[in-house]
């Protein structure tokens, strides 16, 4: 059982002072019968709910994959920036929240929702989610990065990174192929364009990691003697990113991504 109150306010139709005053006002009917006690109680399974003859839809929780851009915040909200629950429009939960938070500038895959479970689930140390990750990265890098990964890197804090994936790629147009994303072609470009290609070179590599310090892939990369110019995130656990999605365009996750979610470990 819920209150008609929170059930209209988690379905989108104002702060709780405003469906209170929204329900007071003779508005909302449930089964039919005209309710202006906020505090009533109904079954969101079995009870009908309308407001002025159109039906509410009320859903516990809300699942969307968000290709995010840089540039956007990864909060729930802020006063002074756009945050990526702000490009979910179609949004009915006010409780959104992202799944793990992505920099300012980095671009990719995040999960919004309003299930606290899945995301504790998700990002608790011990479940070791990969997150998969690619990375145009200039400066001297050793030879033997790739075992400096798998030891563990010491990035200044209290102990070193969990062994991490590295896997460098050949080419633009191998990370083309692998991922399909038309996008990365010019985040390419842009990075050719900011360094001196006579002194250095864009090497480009995919990441995976199982943890999620802060900025760590770039300090591990930085550990090293490399600097990240861009940084994309295509992969959470069983979820990759739609690549016919945008970056800034979101969609619903499907019911194969959400038995997948669900049930992966």
């Amino acid at each position: 059982m819920i209150r008609l109150d929170k059930y209209l306010a988690d379905s989108g139709f104002g702060t709780r002072n405003e469906v209170r005053s929204l329900v007071k006002s003779g508005s909302v009917f449930v089964n039919e019968i005209l309710i202006k006690d906020p505090g009533y109680k109904l079954n969101p399974d079995a009870d009908e709910v309308s407001i002025k003859g159109r039906s509410v839809e009320y859903s516990e929780f809300e699942y969307y994959m968000l290709h995010k851009p840089a540039g956007v915040i990864t909060a729930s909200r802020d006063k002074n920036a756009k945050t990526v629950v702000d490009l979910i429009e179609t949004r009915k939960r006010r409780d959104l929240f992202p799944i793990g938070r992505l920099d300012k500038d980095t671009e990719g895959l995040l999960i919004i929702t309003n299930d606290g479970a899945l995301s504790h689930r998700l990002l608790s140390p011990g479940s070791h989610v990969e997150k998969k990750y690619a990375a145009f990265v200039s400066g001297e890098i050793p030879d033997d990065i790739e075992t400096h990964f798998q030891n563990g890197i010491d990035i200044g804090d209290e102990k070193l990174t969990l062994p991490a994936g590295l896997r460098e790629i050949t080419d633009i147009e191998q990370l083309l192929s692998e991922k399909n994303d038309s996008y990365i072609r010019e985040r390419y470009t842009e990075c050719i364009s900011k360094i001196d290609s006579s002194e250095n070179k864009i090497r480009i590599f995919e990441i995976t990691l199982t943890e999620g310090r802060y900025h760590e892939i770039k300090r591990m990369f930085e550990a090293l003697g490399g600097k990240v110019e861009y940084l994309k995130r295509y992969s959470m656990g069983p979820i990759e990113l739609d690549h016919e999605l945008s970056p800034g365009e979101y969609r619903k996750l499907n019911d194969e991504e959400m038995k997948n979610l669900l049930t992966s470990k």
